[in-house]
This record gives structure tokens, C-alpha cells and sequence, in this order.
């Protein structure tokens, strides 16, 4: 070579004189697939063994607590105390229609005593009866000694007050004769007892009773027909 230049032309090549290069494929990945052991599985098998017990043991569990509370609330219902049910069946004050009446004053009545249970029974100690006119007391005698109610029977109360249990005086029989004018004389007859209530063998404890029965007579002395057989309210103290 002439240190003049060189006579060689450069040569320029362009992207179409190489032939064209496959793009590499990228090559997917398999799954690792792990190798369970024999104790792998088995232990799998206990897990889910024991998953079903639990679920049925729970599930047996709760059938029967459900089904015991069931039980006892049907025994509930049926043991359960419920209270006399008391109603006024006559009342009468027979001098009624007499100015003199109070010198022979007398009121007699007789009360129904409903025990409704089906398996309970009722010890009553005694039995006392009072009557009042206007919230004043005017008589107070003993009804009945202490006696044992069967379950599902009536037991009537009667009563006759006169002489030294009934204290009426002129006075209070003029304020008779005036309601009386009016057609109508209202007393409060109030029963009061101790009861206890028997379940079998088990007695409860002692409950103070106490039945309110309001009551009017006409004219003549006689319950008036709307009060008659009414229900008197009944409570504890």
C-alpha cells in the first residue's frame, strides 16, 4: 500500500444482508411437583378422621341440649304453682231494708276456691274473712281451719257475720240505708291465709295470701246479678 490512501472503497452492510435470526421461544416452566410421603397422606387422613368426629360430637352435643331443655321447660309449664282462683257466689245482708237492721245485723256470703293444677296441692293454714264498707272495717271472723286442697277441685267458703264479729253501729247502718236509696250498696270482702303448695314430695315455702272481692247488694240485701260469680283478684305478700 502507497502511502498516498488506500484504493479500497468502504463497504457498508445493512440489516438485509444478514439473514434473518429465529427469536428464541422462552421456554415455560413446569409445575415442581413435590413428592407426598406415605406419613404425609396419612396424617391428612387422621386430620380429616378427627375434623368429622368433632362435627359430630358437637352436633350430638347440642341435640341433646336442646332436647333436655325442652324437657324441663314441658316440666316447667307443668310443675309450675299457679294460684287459687277465687269468685264471690253470694252475698247477702237480709236486714238490709230495715231502719233498725243494725241492732240484728248479719252478712253472710260464700266464696268458690278453684285449685286449677293438674299435680299440685295446697295447704292452707286457717282461713279468715273480713269485710269492709268504704275501706272501713266492719267485721273480721275466722272462715275455715287449716285443710289440704287436692289438685283440680273446688273447695266453697262460707261465712255469717253477726253479733261481736260484725261491728256495725247506727251511724254506719244510716250510711247503708243511704247507698241503698241509690240501689246499690258496695262491700270489699278480703280472705287472707297462709298457703304452701305441695309438688309430690316437695312443699314450698309459705306464701301469705291475700283475695279481694268487691260486691254489691241492692235494695233488698241480695248480691246484685252482675257480681255474682265474679272472679276476685288474688296476690302475695
Amino acid at each position: 500500500m502507497s502511502g498516498g490512501g488506500s484504493d479500497m472503497l468502504p463497504v457498508r452492510y445493512t440489516l438485509q444482508d444478514y439473514p434473518a435470526q429465529p427469536n428464541p421461544q422462552p421456554q415455560s416452566q413446569q409445575p415442581l411437583k413435590r413428592h407426598r410421603t406415605a406419613r404425609y397422606y396419612a396424617h391428612r387422613v387422621r386430620e380429616s378422621f378427627t375434623n368429622r368426629v368433632i362435627k359430630i360430637l358437637c352436633t350430638i352435643f347440642l341435640s341433646v341440649l336442646l332436647l333436655v331443655g325442652i324437657v324441663l321447660f314441658i316440666l316447667w309449664l307443668s310443675l309450675r304453682p299457679h294460684r287459687p282462683r277465687f269468685h264471690i257466689a253470694d252475698f247477702t245482708v237480709p236486714g238490709l231494708a230495715q231502719p233498725s237492721g243494725f241492732e240484728n245485723a248479719l252478712v253472710s256470703f260464700n266464696v268458690t276456691d278453684r285449685n286449677s293444677n293438674q299435680h299440685i296441692g295446697i295447704y292452707y293454714d286457717s282461713v279468715v274473712g273480713t269485710i269492709f264498707y268504704q275501706d272501713q272495717q266492719i267485721g273480721s271472723a275466722p272462715l275455715m281451719d287449716p285443710f289440704f286442697q287436692e289438685p283440680k277441685t273446688t273447695t266453697i267458703m262460707y261465712g255469717t257475720f253477726t253479733g261481736a264479729t260484725l261491728t256495725v253501729n247506727s251511724n254506719r247502718w244510716k250510711e247503708f240505708m243511704d247507698a241503698r236509696q241509690q240501689g246499690t250498696v258496695v262491700f270489699r270482702l278480703e280472705i287472707t291465709s297462709v298457703i304452701r303448695f305441695k309438688v309430690t314430695t316437695w312443699d314450698s315455702k309459705r306464701h301469705k295470701m291475700h283475695v279481694n272481692c268487691d260486691v254489691a247488694v241492692g235494695q233488698d240485701g241480695s248480691i246484685l246479678p252482675a257480681w255474682k260469680n265474679k272472679k276476685c283478684p288474688v296476690y302475695f305478700s
